[in-house]
């Protein structure tokens, strides 16, 4: 049987090759999930994994120890074997933050994922908005630090004024 892999890369200091069977030698959560989509109907799911959290922190992000607030610029960009992608803040899944519960998902109501890859489980979305199937790359990116705002140039109305 061939295992799907998803690959933890970006600012770590030890990027690495997962497997479900990986991801579940970390301490496993269980959470009950309810898409309630417009063109599905509601679906209820269980799923169990490790948190997201717990799994990144391993590989050591690259924040400045020294800035608490540093970890806040990290962002967390996800693609599925299917294309799908989605895109989530550190400070999301940070326990001095929102610390959300989301999962890598290694399976689905009691059914194993080894083939088809985890799941990316955020039970607080409505509708599944972010859950991707089949994760295979997880990339940690804090390239946000530089960013500075541009200034509007006098003269130019901007698109939001009517």
């Amino acid at each position: 049987m061939t295992l799907a892999e998803l690959v933890l890369t970006g600012d770590l200091a030890h990027p690495t090759r997962l497997t479900v069977p990986d991801l579940q030698r970390w301490p496993q959560h269980r959470v009950r999930v309810s898409f309630e989509c417009a063109t599905s109907g509601i679906q209820h799911h269980r799923f169990t994994g490790p948190r997201l959290y717990d799994v990144l922190t391993a590989d050591e992000p690259g924040f400045d120890p020294g800035r608490r607030k540093d970890r806040l610029r990290f962002l967390i960009a996800v693609s599925g074997a299917d294309g799908h992608h989605a895109l989530l803040s550190w400070a999301e899944i940070d326990p001095d933050f929102a610390h959300a519960p989301v999962l890598l998902g290694v399976t689905i109501d009691d059914t194993p994922l080894d083939r088809a890859g985890p799941q990316l489980v955020l039970p607080q979305d409505r509708c599944g908005a972010r859950h991707i199937s089949g994760i295979r790359e997880l990339r940690v990116d804090g390239a946000y630090g530089g960013w500075h705002p541009v200034r509007a140039t006098p003269g130019r109305a901007s698109a939001a004024t009517p």
